[in-house]
């Protein structure tokens, strides 16, 4: 069951990978990529079908995002297009459900699937934690998704509260709360994008890191590393 298992999450990752990737290959032209009028074209585009379809696109979207992380895909392009697609409060909700319900059936299906071979993997490396978990394991776990997973890849993190028995339930709260700050950043960046694209003639990177839309998240991220480094420190700073 467990190989058969690995081999068919496997295959649907490739499949939905390959097939993002030939569609974004046939939708966007590579050779217009140095120009911003195509960015604004494309915008305009993305505006007008997600406009004329929202709450079909939003849904799309919704079950997209959630197999994605099921399959162990990263996190961030996924907040930036929910940015993007749907603006930062829009964007922001629907992502920190999509993620956060499909993280939560990885977890259960490492849990009851590969409970064994990821405890063989991480225990040992992360074996330090279980007694914090141990303690308050809502606590303890809210804190490891607000400062980002402790550097750990996002696929990894989903999996990891194997090994210290997380409740289903604390995992989905725990999570959806973490992952406020993080998520709320990430979408606003997107919306900016999408914001300072629609209303520039031109464009340079100096310029477009000037704009509030985009330095003002970018502040809000840096604060949030400062806080998330402050919390790991006194939380997480477990001796070996």
């Amino acid at each position: 069951m467990s190989n058969k298992l690995k081999l068919i999450l496997g295959t649907l990752y490739l499949t939905i990978l390959i097939s993002f990737l030939v569609y974004l290959f046939t939708y966007v032209e590579i050779n217009k990529l140095d120009e911003f009028s195509y960015y604004k074209q494309l915008q305009s585009q993305i505006n007008y079908s997600i406009g004329n379809n929202f709450y079909l696109n939003l849904f799309l979207f919704f079950i997209f995002a959630m197999i994605w992380v099921i399959l162990l895909g990263f996190g961030s392009p996924i907040l930036i297009m929910s940015g993007i697609f749907f603006g930062k409060w829009i964007g922001t909700l629907i992502s920190l459900l999509s993620i956060s319900i499909g993280a939560l059936i990885l977890y259960v299906i490492a849990k009851y699937f590969f409970r064994d071979f990821i405890k063989d993997l991480l225990k040992e490396k992360f074996d330090k934690y279980i007694f914090l978990f141990k303690k308050n394991e809502f606590y303890y776990f809210f804190a490891f998704r607000f400062v980002g997973g402790l550097g750990i890849p996002f696929g990894l993190q989903n999996v990891l509260p194997v090994i210290f028995n997380i409740s289903k339930t604390n995992y989905f709260i725990a999570s959806i709360l973490g992952f406020v700050p993080n998520f709320y950043i990430w979408n606003t960046i997107g919306s900016g994008i999408n914001s300072v694209v629609e209303t520039s003639t031109s464009l340079s990177f100096l310029n477009f890191l000037l704009d509030k839309e985009i330095y003002f998240p970018i502040m809000m991220f840096l604060v949030l590393i400062c806080v998330s480094f402050f919390i790991r420190k006194k939380l997480f700073n477990v001796n070996d």
